[in-house]
């Protein structure tokens, strides 16, 4: 197992906390370095915000490695996250279990942002029996350009704004994350920010699937993460 704490000043069991807490409740760097006081622990709110930096790619790698669908429908859409002022796009992909498929923030909404992210899930997962989407002209280029490739059969596509339901309600997860979406300096920080935060909603609601006595914990959840 590859060592992903080596030449850190803290031990592993602290930034585990710190970024598995800051990744699964709406809490901003100064309040985990309250918590961590609470504690006995010292550390400053820049180290907190180096550590989610690092670790939240980190996270999204190791989780599709592992992630795999268990089912073929699917619901695509994108949500909105200003970074310094300006829009950009976060596009997600979940099943019909509300289990998350695949994400990616994007600077713009258009035909190649569309394209680029849905072709990733279709290649890691196989063709779907059914893709939900909303009506946005460049989705639609775009999935009539992968059904062309032969990536998606014909008549798999829907657009139905009552079935893309279930996508929009949990983008309400991502969109609570807002508040803190004002310290956001750039796309590159933003996304490895956000890519840590949807792969901890994602690892929970899969828990949620499995039967158990105890509730969530999401020290334990990175930390097998890493270990896997």
């Amino acid at each position: 197992m590859k060592n992903h704490f080596k030449g850190r000043h803290f031990q592993k069991d602290i930034i585990l906390v710190a970024v598995g807490y800051y990744f699964r409740f709406s809490l901003s760097y100064r309040d985990i370095v309250e918590i961590l006081r609470d504690r006995g622990i010292t550390v400053h709110h820049t180290t907190v915000m180096r550590w989610v930096h690092h670790y939240g790619p980190l996270f999204k790698l190791l989780w599709r490695k592992q992630r795999c669908a268990q089912s073929q429908s699917w619901r695509v859409d994108e949500t909105y996250i200003k970074i310094k002022g300006r829009w950009c796009y976060f596009y997600r992909a979940i099943d019909d279990q509300g289990l998350t498929l695949d994400f990616q923030l994007r600077k713009k909404r258009d035909f190649n942002s569309a394209y680029h992210f849905l072709k990733r899930p279709l290649k890691t997962y196989g063709l779907p029996h059914r893709l939900v989407t909303d009506q946005y002209g460049a989705t639609l280029k775009a999935i009539k350009k992968l059904t062309r490739e032969g990536c998606l059969h014909k008549g798999v596509h829907q657009c139905s704004k009552y079935r893309n339901n279930l996508i929009e309600q949990d983008h309400r997860f991502i969109k609570r994350q807002q508040v803190r979406s004002a310290s956001y300096q750039s796309t590159r920080t933003a996304a490895r920010t956000l890519y840590g935060i949807e792969t901890m909603h994602a690892i929970h609601k899969e828990s949620r699937k499995k039967p158990g006595l105890f509730g969530f914990s999401a020290y334990q959840e990175v930390d097998q993460l890493l270990a896997a």
